[in-house]
């Protein structure tokens, strides 16, 4: 029973910061659940190296994330959902397959992945908890997202991804 103080201390320490937003972190709501994230930190990555992979889209004229199928319009209940999905998507098929002969690029590409990673898995845990469904309107905004994107090649779909992330950020910072 000695150490049973010690633990106690050593899992509130733990809980104080695995949860204590750090600096420069923002909370944002997205439906019934929360996330500190530090956007400031993501948007900086994304345009240190918007240019350069704006530069590699050869399709000008889709879009991806935006009007007419717009994020804006997500219902706030379906916000935990599909902030989930989108942050999956980045993750399992936009971010792997952006890869550049820069590394300077390369390693801003891995730092915005990290950030959507930890994102995800928080929002993930929320998710299970809040027993978050996803709403018929925000899974087809899902779906037509995914058919803009593999109706282009992997690599060009990535980079027009990444090059609209601009978009996704900004309706992340609505949620707030």
């Amino acid at each position: 029973m000695r150490g049973s103080p010690l633990l106690l201390c050593l899992f509130s320490m733990s809980c104080w910061v695995n949860f204590t937003p750090t600096a420069g972190d923002k909370i944002f709501h997205f439906g019934a659940c929360t996330v500190s994230m530090s956007i400031t930190e993501i948007r900086a990555g994304f345009t240190a190296i918007k240019a350069n992979i704006q530069s590699r889209d050869p399709i000008r004229t889709l879009s991806i994330l935006s009007h007419p199928h717009s994020l804006h319009k997500v219902k706030s209940s379906d916000r935990c959902c599909i902030t989930h999905q989108l942050f999956t998507f980045y993750v399992d098929k936009v971010f792997k397959h952006c890869r550049t002969e820069d590394s300077f690029v390369n390693r801003k590409i891995s730092s915005i992945a990290n950030s959507f990673l930890s994102a995800r898995r928080k929002l993930g845990q929320c998710r299970e908890q809040s027993n978050c469904v996803c709403g018929e309107e925000s899974t087809e905004k899902l779906k037509q997202i995914l058919a803009n994107y593999e109706g282009l090649n992997v690599t060009s779909a990535a980079m027009k991804s990444l090059g609209e992330l601009d978009i996704l950020l900004d309706w992340i910072e609505r949620s707030r």
